[in-house]
């Protein structure tokens, strides 16, 4: 089933999407199904996924399908990698410091790189659905602009301050084959993966053969 319009109007390149977010995220889960999450050690999460190069009603009906995967396990961001998907695009419906909710597609992301006037540094807590139930404090910077495509194929810019930054990182990070706790020391990588082996997922998740 194709998308009907575009998702998210565009101002100057960059992409409006705080507006009509309970509609929009309703209905792309309501037209797909739930998969289960990839976890760390799946090959798949390991090793840069292929380039989106055909826009089609597939690719549609993935996004759906992540929307409502995303959403049956209470996150804030998907790549399709988590959901054993060998492809570039990743899904968000995720708060900024502000509570601005913040609801889109990237296809094909690419990162900007950050003057250095504009790294500041924020080193809250993450966590993530590939790693369940582990947490740990990671810097990045607080603010990050992603370059790609919507679902359509047209170009696109999504830019976020705060938690929305670290999402937009966290998830173009997903797609050249990093996880979060790659950033980490040996140490605080160690403690994340124990708190996983300790944990309880309360989505479900591929087992690691």
């Amino acid at each position: 089933m194709a998308q009907q319009e575009t998702d998210e109007q565009i101002n100057d390149g960059y992409v409006v999407d705080t507006e009509d977010c309970e509609a929009r995220e309703l209905a792309y889960r309501e037209r797909g199904t739930a998969r289960p999450i990839t976890v760390v050690g799946n090959p798949v999460l390991h090793r840069e996924t292929k380039d989106v190069t055909e826009f089609d009603d597939k690719l549609a009906a993935l996004i759906d399908d992540m929307f409502a995967s995303q959403k049956a396990a209470e996150g804030v961001g998907l790549a399709a990698n988590q959901i054993g998907v060998d492809l570039k695009v990743f899904v968000y419906d995720c708060p900024d410091d502000e509570g601005v909710r913040h609801t889109g597609v990237v296809v094909n992301p690419v990162l900007q790189d950050l003057p250095a006037d504009r790294r500041i540094l924020d080193d809250s807590n993450e966590g993530c659905l590939s790693v369940p139930t582990a947490y740990a404090s990671l810097a990045r910077p607080d603010f990050a602009e992603v370059h790609g495509q919507d679902a359509q194929g047209n170009p696109i810019k999504v830019r976020g301050t705060g938690y929305f930054a670290r999402c937009l990182q966290h998830e173009t990070d997903h797609l050249y084959g990093f996880l979060y706790i790659d950033k980490l020391s040996k140490r605080d990588r160690k403690d994340a993966l124990r708190q996983m082996e300790e944990g309880t997922p309360r989505y479900e998740t591929v087992p690691n053969d």
